[in-house]
């Protein structure tokens, strides 16, 4: 089953997204949301396969909760939906770490097969950049601009905010089920996160990940 989360302003066209595709054998429909930060600890607590988040009534807004979705969750797939599809617009989307950009004309067919692709770890915005030859021209241009944005971060921290969060947790002993406790998420929201610090530092234990982390000065030990 693809785990699908609904975002959108308009209640009407999320509840008819949910109806519709709630009908597919292969889709569960986890929840659906208005556009906001609040959304995050939810999608947190029960983190579904791909998320639709439409963008039309503030596209700034939520092409930033896109990104905060890949920065607290980078295992979600994000397609962005929008009434009006325009470069600039793309461009953002493809920054913001999205998997697929579509028009909200879209027919179900077409859809349903980008939700398939992405919940599979395709990136359908790909396909895209053919049809948008300005689009592919200005990620050239800004292509060893945003290479070196990309090899600062990691140089700074390969772990996003939320994952150096819950490592400093794990380097002041707290297990698993506590660190979901004191951040009102789930255990398994946490083993998640876990998976990937432990990846991200290539190391296969806790203990490791904690004294990798140290030496990198991504956390400190206080000393009383």
């Amino acid at each position: 089953m693809i785990r699908l989360f609904v975002i959108d302003q308009q209640a009407f066209f999320r509840q008819g997204i949910c109806s519709s595709l709630s009908q597919l054998p292969d889709i569960e429909i986890l929840g659906e949301a208005d556009v906001g930060e609040r959304v995050i600890p939810t999608i947190e607590s029960l983190p579904p396969d791909v998320v639709l988040l439409g963008v039309d009534a503030a596209p700034s807004d939520g092409l930033q909760l896109c990104h905060m979705i890949k920065q607290h969750v980078p295992s979600v797939a994000v397609i962005v939906l929008s009434s009006q599809l325009e470069d600039d617009q793309f461009f953002k989307a493809i920054k913001a770490q999205a998997s697929a950009y579509l028009s909200k004309m879209v027919t179900p067919e077409e859809l349903e097969s980008a939700i398939r692709r992405c919940a599979n770890g395709e990136h359908p915005i790909n396909d895209t950049l053919i049809n948008r030859p300005k689009v592919a021209e200005q990620i050239l241009q800004q292509f060893h601009e945003l290479s070196r944005e990309k090899e600062a971060a990691t140089f700074v921290s390969p772990l996003t905010v939320r994952e150096t969060e819950i490592l400093n947790y794990i380097a002041q002993g707290y297990l698993n089920k506590q660190i979901a406790d004191v951040l009102d998420v789930s255990e398994q929201t946490i083993k998640n996160h876990v998976t990937s610090i432990l990846r991200k530092l290539n190391v296969n234990a806790r203990t490791q990940a904690v004294v990798v982390a140290i030496r990198k000065g991504l956390v400190s030990i206080d000393e009383e």
